[in-house]
């Protein structure tokens, strides 16, 4: 009952019936009255085995774990991407940003190099919206995600809060973990690369029984790599264990475990003038440090243990229960540019001195049911949720001296106050209960509907000045999606989804904010093709999200929820593996998004373009392998158009990238070259510099199975 005494009062009613229902189920037998109903077994089983291990291509045609549901992407009415581990591998991808990249509609990276995973999903930021194994990281994401640990990256489009709680949104991506295969393997791979990348990892597993269900698997991995910009460099420490009981054959479980280290030095990019704009000195060099090489490195550390049980019921119900504690440190010294002085050589610089730490109590059980009623099927799914996120943040404003931008001498000390600036605790309760129902009608009509019912409580401690805050919040949420079988491989649907965002703090007469809502409506057409080897979709979207906070335009230094942001859209995606050794992936995706209510802020920012939102982006990668051959070849393209951030633009781009691998019995070789033509582009802006995105790198991977 350890889960039990790690909940707050209000919601150890919640975990002690989930501690309990799980541990009846470890145990429970079947009951021999009960007819056997073997179509809803296989139908319910699928989300309790859903991808891990699976992909071997560009196209996973298994029901996506982020969706919760038996459902492949080709028959779910909403737009779901899935980036499997082939792709990855394939792409020597290092950062979720990376794996981003092949996701049309999405921002990645957008704040450059700075270690945290940066992202935007149709225009709207999501970067506190990622889950692992369907369970929320935590309520802020501080530490980046290790992509070498998860078999795929999928991607929901649009609002989430049905399944997932408070979600802003854009939509939501969900990490799913290696986990222990029925067969003995292993893996032990070596990669060199640019900017003195050194990397070693190994994946292996190995069966603890004869019928493979209980089996053991660990991954781990270690990197050292400089960065383009000087006196800028990355070490990460990972490792992975997880163990798969026998319970008998209709119970899964799996122990999820996971440790990172990750130690850094944060890249800021370069000032606006310099860079974007223009100064009579010429341009800065690229691999210009505007900090210090003194400052103190970030030194992160996240721990996780959790497990995903599944449980089969004879009468057709299955129960899913996943939970995870996850504790994480981040301490380290920012050093950032300022505006440039009058000479248009020396820029101002600001220092912060941060400390985060914090714990997240996630849980999820829900029971799903498929069974027919007079000419309709329908698969019931009832869930309960919890979170309990706290964090603990301590920043102290530092100072440090100008910096010549085109003779840079460093040494300038960091001087910081023993007084921080701020010292605070958050902590961030949530208990949602939900209910979904997919319903096919006939032969070709398909219906989904859900609704939601969330309570939250969002407690601040200000230690400076003893203070308590306490924001509870409420709302209902839901989808409702139709879906037509205008053929066996054309599948166009409508959807409606809406979402809520708590929002902290008080507005000037001390009355706390309404939360922020969104809404979504989306037109789409899926083709499944060549026998569900290729997959093609497109979406038509008008997406809305409301009360926004802005500043208050009357009184100064408060803020005011009566702001809109909308963004509509279209988007393509295709993802292939088309036989003869050729597989694809890529998109294209048209973003138009606005400010419609700046709340009366002065000067009025109404009809401004949402900060780093590219109207026009693309990406495309091809694999070839010629079938008998150990040689195979791929490259790709991914691009934007011209953004707007913070009242300047920033000008759009095209990076290309190759590779050459070579695949014979036990060993792999692989060549990838990005960037091939050092492209030097921006990733993002910021309001005083601009993030640099990547120059030309290579890596060479050295690998052998066994």
């Amino acid at each position: 009952m350890t889960c039990y005494r790690l909940a707050p009062r209000r919601a150890r009613f919640l975990l002690g019936a989930f501690c309990l229902t799980t541990a009846f189920q470890a145990s429970a037998a079947p009951d021999k009255d009960t007819p056997d109903t073997s179509s809803d077994k296989t139908t319910t089983q699928l989300t309790a085995v859903s991808v891990v291990g699976q992909s071997g291509g560009f196209r996973n045609p298994s029901p996506p774990g982020i969706d919760k549901s038996s459902l492949t992407i080709e028959q779910t009415p909403r737009t779901v991407t899935v980036v499997t581990r082939e792709l990855l591998d394939v792409q020597q991808a290092q950062t979720l940003a990376d794996a981003l990249h092949n996701v049309p509609g999405v921002v990645s990276n957008n704040f450059g190099r700075r270690g945290w995973d940066d992202l935007i999903i149709r225009g709207q930021t999501a970067s506190d919206s990622l889950f692992v194994d369907g369970l929320r990281t935590a309520a802020s994401n501080r530490v980046a995600e290790q992509l070498f640990g998860y078999e795929q990256v999928e991607v929901l489009k649009g609002p989430a809060s049905l399944m997932y709680g408070l979600v802003l949104p854009g939509g939501v991506v969900n990490m799913v973990s290696k986990r222990p295969q029925p067969d003995a393997f292993g893996s032990v791979d070596v990669t060199a690369g640019s900017d003195g990348l050194r990397q070693a990892s190994f994946d292996v597993g190995a069966p603890l029984s004869a019928n493979g269900r209980s089996a053991v698997r660990v991954n781990g991995l270690a990197m050292n790599s400089d960065d383009a910009t000087q006196h800028v460099w990355f070490r990460n420490r990972w490792i992975a264990p997880s163990l798969s009981l026998d319970l008998g054959e209709d119970t899964d479980f799996v122990l999820l475990t996971s440790l990172q280290e990750r130690h850094y030095v944060r890249q800021q990019g370069l000032p606006l003038v310099g860079s974007i704009k223009a100064d009579k000195y010429g341009a800065i060099p690229r691999d210009t440090f505007m900090g210090e090489p003194g400052q103190e490195p970030y030194d992160g550390r996240q721990t996780r243990v959790g497990y995903a049980l599944t449980h089969r019921f004879s009468d057709g119900w299955t129960l899913t229960n996943n939970l995870r504690v996850q504790d994480f440190t981040l301490d380290g010294q920012l050093v950032a540019n300022g505006a440039m002085n009058a000479d248009q050589r020396t820029v101002k610089r600001t220092g912060t001195d941060q400390h985060y730490s914090g714990r997240t109590l996630v849980v999820d059980s829900r029971l799903m049911r498929s069974f027919e009623t007079a000419h309709v099927s329908h698969e019931v799914t009832l869930g309960v949720d919890y979170m309990d996120s706290r964090e603990d943040a301590v920043s102290r404003t530092c100072t440090v001296a100008a910096l010549d931008a085109y003779l840079p001498v460093y040494g300038a000390a960091i001087v910081c106050p023993a007084k921080p600036r701020t010292d605070t605790r958050t902590d961030v309760n949530m208990v949602g209960v939900y209910a979904r129902d997919q319903l096919t009608v006939g032969e070709a009509w398909h219906v989904t509907a859900g609704l939601r019912r969330d309570r939250t409580w969002t407690a601040t401690d200000n230690h400076l000045t003893g203070t308590h805050e306490n924001d509870p919040a409420s709302a209902n949420t839901g989808s409702l999606a139709v879906m037509y079988d205008l053929a066996s491989s054309v599948h166009p649907y409508l959807s409606y989804a809406t979402s809520f965002y708590p929002n902290t703090g008080t507005n000037v007469q001390a009355r706390p904010f309404a939360p922020e809502k969104g809404k979504q409506w989306e037109l789409g057409l899926k083709f499944d093709l060549m026998q569900g080897r290729m997959l093609v979709t497109t979406a038509l979207y008008d997406l809305r999200r409301q009360n926004v906070l802005q500043d208050d335009p009357v009184n100064e230094g408060y803020s005011i929820a009566i702001g809109e942001q909308r963004t509509r859209g279209a988007e393509l995606g295709v993802t292939a593996d088309l036989g003869g050794g050729l597989s694809l992936n890529g998109g294209y995706a048209y973003t138009q998004g606005l400010i419609t209510d700046d709340g009366g802020e002065v000067p009025s920012t109404d009809g401004q373009r949402i900060n780093n939102v590219p109207r026009h982006s693309a990406t495309l990668f091809a694999r070839y392998q010629s079938p008998g051959s150990p040689w195979s070849f791929n490259g790709g393209f991914r691009g934007e158009s011209s953004r707007f951030a913070y009242s300047y633009t920033l000008p759009g781009y095209v990076v290309a990238d190759a590779g050459i691998a070579w695949d014979a019995q036990r060993w792999h070789l692989a060549l990838s070259l990005k960037n091939v033509f050092d492209k030097h582009y921006y990733a993002g802006g910021l309001a005083a510099a601009v993030a640099l995105g990547d120059d030309r790198s290579t890596m060479f991977n050295v690998g052998y199975r066994f």
